[in-house]
């Protein structure tokens, strides 16, 4: 008895200082975290499935360099199935990549687009030919069969033909060089990190091909940049601004990381279900690194669009799309250039 009267009075002791803290103390609720935290959502549309042309962006989320700086960031992969330009137009995604002269073409269109980070800043674009079919030079193209992808990234190709005076028979490229492969066309548009990668790894022998570059026959434009519309722009600048850093520096950790991004890379392939090659998946990024951070001799600043190359590409693309008769000031599609 004398035991159990010692526990009775040892219990309010323990207890009261428990229903002090509480008090006190409030447990939060789920709903005040996340505005607790400080971290903004944000979602970020990629043009394809996961590879490492997209290696940075996954990188940084990966690492925390996006929460570092306070953004909570969803990375939907792109696709044959993904409308990216439909997402930002209504406003199912904040942020995308796109080409520059995407951006140009559906810019001019009234959608108001902004480009808030250039990562890709120098040309891959290549034409690939058979040589037995005596296809060396791009004059050779005139009258032949060449499949070539629409107008999202048809621009430079249509320059250069226009330029050059020649005339090849057309087909649609779609998704892939399938029927490059299959003897179908005589050439095909392909990109320096992506296709002609893939065309090799087919068997096809770099001495069988005849490979054009764009950029050395003197078309070369930027590529992939981050887009958002005017709107996401104005509301949270400082946002754009964060997003752009931390992208450049998942890039930067990518490219000192390779394996690494490459192992991550794979794992999100397989949960989108895509089916990637390892060693590719290197070459690829290998390749694509000196578009994004210069090489000595290069004049470009990583993630920043010049008004040289956006004035050029401008003008390349009013001078290929007929319905295109004007386009947004340079300070208005790059808002803060000047900050850089």
């Amino acid at each position: 008895m004398s035991m159990l009267r010692a526990l009775r009075r040892l219990i309010p002791a323990v207890l009261l200082p428990v229903f002090v803290l509480l008090c006190v103390c409030p447990a939060r609720s789920q709903e005040t975290a996340p505005a607790a935290s400080g971290m903004t959502k944000a979602t970020l549309t990629l043009q394809w499935y996961p590879q490492t042309q997209f290696a940075g962006y996954y990188m940084a989320r990966e690492k925390g360099f996006y929460a570092a700086r306070g953004i909570d960031l969803e990375i939907r992969r792109g696709g044959s199935d993904v409308d990216t330009i439909g997402e930002l137009r209504e406003g199912k995604t904040d942020f995308a990549t796109l080409f520059l002269t995407v951006g140009i073409r559906y810019r001019s269109q009234s959608l108001p687009l902004v480009n808030v980070a250039q990562i890709v800043n120098r040309g891959n674009l290549l034409v690939i030919a058979y040589k037995d079919r005596k296809i060396r030079t791009i004059k050779d193209l005139n009258g032949r069969k060449m499949s070539l992808w629409g107008d999202h990234f048809s621009g430079g190709y249509k320059k250069a033909f226009s330029d050059n005076g020649i005339w090849p028979v057309i087909f649609p490229q779609f998704i892939s060089v399938e029927v490059f492969l299959r003897g179908g066309v005589d050439a095909c548009s392909a990109m320096s990190y992506n296709e002609y990668l893939r065309i090799l790894h087919t068997g096809r022998r770099p001495e069988d091909l005849t490979v054009i570059s764009l950029r050395d026959e003197g078309y070369d434009f930027p590529e992939d940049g981050v887009y958002c519309t005017e709107e996401t722009w104005r509301k949270n600048p400082q946002l754009a601004r964060d997003l752009r850093e931390a992208s450049l520096e998942g890039w930067r950790y990518a490219a000192e990381h390779p394996e690494e991004a490459v192992e991550l890379i794979l794992g999100e392939a397989d949960k989108a279900g895509y089916i990637v090659n390892r060693l590719l998946l290197r070459r690829m990024l290998d390749t694509i690194l000196p578009s994004i951070f210069p090489e000595d001799g290069s004049t470009w600043t990583p993630g920043v669009l010049s008004r040289a190359d956006y004035e050029r590409t401008s003008e390349m693309m009013k001078s290929v799309f007929v319905d295109m008769t004007e386009t947004a000031p340079y300070d208005v599609f790059f808002p803060g250039g000047d900050e850089r």
